[in-house]
């Protein structure tokens, strides 16, 4: 039996589920999406994903840049794709490690 490298799988996970982020909300522009929204998105992929771990994933998108995160008073989260967040998604800039963005082609 091949050992798994569990970490490497969670990585993988993660940086794919940030690559699903910035597509589902490069699809809403202008307006952006909420947190449910994002969920049920990222979990056609990943049926077992979380909120907690979508919530992850967006401040490390937002920490990064690429999106605006807003949690409102009552604690919903939504977010909006920006402009550098787009143009990752438009491949016109390079994608720096953590995104698990395909390269063009292939």
């Amino acid at each position: 039996m091949p050992d798994i490298n569990f970490e490497a799988v969670k990585k993988e996970r993660r940086e794919r589920i940030r690559w699903f982020l910035l597509r589902a909300l490069d699809t809403t522009r202008p307006e952006g999406g909420n947190l449910q929204y994002l969920v049920d998105v990222v979990g056609t992929v990943y049926q077992d994903v979380t909120d907690r771990e979508i919530k992850r994933e967006l401040d490390y998108l937002a920490e990064r840049g690429l999106i605006e995160l807003k949690i409102d008073p009552m604690g919903a989260w939504s977010a909006k794709i920006d402009r550098h967040g787009v143009d990752v998604v438009e491949y016109a800039v390079e994608c720096e490690p953590g995104i698990a963005r395909p390269r063009l082609g292939g």
